[in-house]
């Protein structure tokens, strides 16, 4: 059975549900489908994680979009990689750990994540 593909808005309503793995990683041609929802989101480590990358306009701005996203995660209870490069460079990896692949919850977190605010370098 395929995975119906969701928008983001559609994913944006959802919850994370807690995985303690026994749920199948979504396949390659599910997670292609589903990426094209997202804006910025590429899948990355043989299909099996979803990243994104954005320049802050400083260093604090990356530190309170990290603060927000942690929040986000928190409440989700689905947490991902943050990697702060050159003071302002942030990269979000996402997966699913117990499962060490690709899940619903993955896309639900990364909607989110991209409705929250972020002070971009212009």
């Amino acid at each position: 059975m395929t995975a119906a593909v969701q928008t983001a808005e559609q994913l944006c309503t959802k919850k994370c549900v807690p995985c303690e793995g026994g749920v199948p990683k979504l396949t390659t041609a599910e997670a292609e489908a589903q990426i094209k929802q997202l804006s910025g989101w590429e899948l990355t480590s043989n299909h099996e994680r979803i990243c994104k990358t954005w320049i802050t306009k400083n260093f604090m701005a990356a530190m309170n979009f990290f603060n927000h996203v942690a929040c986000v995660a928190e409440c989700e209870g689905h947490h991902p990689d943050l990697h702060l490069e050159s003071y302002r460079k942030v990269t979000i990896e996402i997966y699913t750990h117990a499962i060490g692949g690709l899940s619903e919850n993955d896309f639900i977190l990364a909607a989110k994540i991209d409705s929250l605010p972020v002070s971009l370098k212009q």
